[in-house]
């Protein structure tokens, strides 16, 4: 962590020098064990890769990831998701965000609990530049059509295919992924441009 992390704080990150360089900065939330991470960052040398995780066993599996594979273009942050845009990311500033199978909370008392919420997608959408995207990606179909609604009604934002988009060659197939779609269980992608 002092070498690849961020230690949470309330001041803007200036991006060129958080990583040393002028690149296309992505924001994901929520990485897991940060498989998915690592490839995507490996795989797109070009981005850099603020990655956000609360639960620790997740963050030293990503850790490990990048020292076993010698990645570069990743930064991580182990504080919550809300906290950390307002007090650290500049307003457009990034060039992506990824929320890839944020827990769906399925239970409907639960359901206040989901990080796609009206409130948290504005913010997303404010911290995008101008033809920034939104992806998200979901195994629960009733948590995707509620992003599909919570998007469409964000007027920050425009949808990049007519109603879910089909999966972007960039983001690989999970093992959880694949373990779901072996049981017949759908996944539903959703891209948004910000205006």
């Amino acid at each position: 962590m002092p070498v690849w992390g961020i230690p949470y704080g309330k001041a803007l990150l200036d991006f060129e020098q958080v990583f040393g360089r002028s690149a296309p900065t992505i924001f994901e939330i929520g990485f897991g064990m940060g498989e998915t991470t690592a490839t995507i960052a490996k795989n797109h040398p070009e981005n850099n890769y603020i990655a956000l995780e609360v639960h620790t066993p997740g963050v030293g599996s990503l850790l490990k990831d990048i020292d076993e594979q010698g990645i570069q273009n990743i930064r991580i942050i182990q504080h919550d998701a809300v906290e950390v845009l307002r007090d650290m990311i500049p307003l457009n500033s990034l060039d992506g965000v990824h929320v890839f199978f944020p827990d769906p909370w399925p239970k409907k008392k639960q359901q206040k609990r989901r990080l796609l919420q009206g409130p948290m997608v504005r913010a997303l959408a404010e911290h995008l530049k101008p033809g920034g995207y939104l992806h998200s990606a979901t195994d629960w179909e009733e948590y995707a059509q509620q992003m599909l609604e919570v998007y469409s009604a964000e007027p920050l934002l425009e949808n990049t295919a007519a109603g879910f988009a089909p999966k972007p060659d960039y983001r690989p197939q999970t093992k959880f992924e694949t373990r779901g779609l072996r049981l017949g269980h759908g996944v539903w992608d959703v891209v948004f441009r910000k205006r």
